[in-house]
């Protein structure tokens, strides 16, 4: 049975529920998040959407044809998005010419060596990182200000349309690899989750001052 987006979340709910869960997003949800701790996660998330845009930008080398409007359309929208972003840092005075975090650079190397892998590996990692926005911006429920504006943009509709579409070209893809292939992409999800559940961790850690 060919493995699919769904076949990989209904196997693996518990590192799934750490990276969509985490008390960064239920601190922003009800208001007490240090906002040191967001302006750490806050930088180091434009840091990391510069690699993912680069990420996006060798899946859609790798794609199908009709796989190609989708994923211009995430293209763009991620140009937007560091725009942002920047403007976001302009409006708390924060400096994003700064060095990745430890946990970042790991994300960031970590999708440079999708590059190597087959279509289907990076698809399923393209849809798994653009979930785990989805999901983790969603799943508090709304979010009071200043973290609204953060939610909408993640936990939108449309947003949420476009994670389907990933997930559906991902697992098109799947249907047609190898099972060696399949057990790569599963590992890729696993990998993922980990990834985005200490990405949420790093705002704590990092912002924290020292002793």
């Amino acid at each position: 049975m060919p493995l699919t987006c769904e076949s990989l979340l209904q196997a693996h709910p518990t590192p799934w529920h750490s990276a969509t869960t985490h008390p960064f997003l239920t601190g922003c949800q009800r208001g007490t998040l240090h906002p040191a701790q967001f302006n750490t996660w806050l930088v180091q998330d434009f840091l990391f959407v510069k690699d993912f845009t680069r990420m996006v930008g060798r899946v859609l080398g790798a794609a199908p044809d009709d796989h190609i409007d989708g994923l211009l359309a995430g293209l763009g929208a991620l140009k937007d998005e560091l725009l942002w972003f920047e403007a976001k840092a302009a409006e708390r005075s924060l400096h994003l010419s700064t060095s990745p975090q430890p946990t970042c650079q790991r994300y960031c190397e970590f999708m440079a060596s999708l590059a190597a892998q087959p279509y289907a590996v990076q698809a399923t990692a393209l849809w798994a990182i653009e979930y785990a926005y989805n999901q983790g911006w969603q799943l508090p429920g709304p979010m009071p200000e200043p973290y609204t504006e953060f939610a909408d943009r993640w936990g939108n509709p449309g947003f949420t349309d476009y994670v389907h579409l990933l997930a559906a070209q991902a697992d098109a893809a799947l249907a047609t690899v190898s099972p060696e292939v399949q057990a790569e992409a599963e590992a890729v999800f696993l990998r993922v989750a980990d990834l985005e559940a200490a990405f949420w961790q790093m705002a704590f850690v990092a912002a924290e001052p020292a002793p």
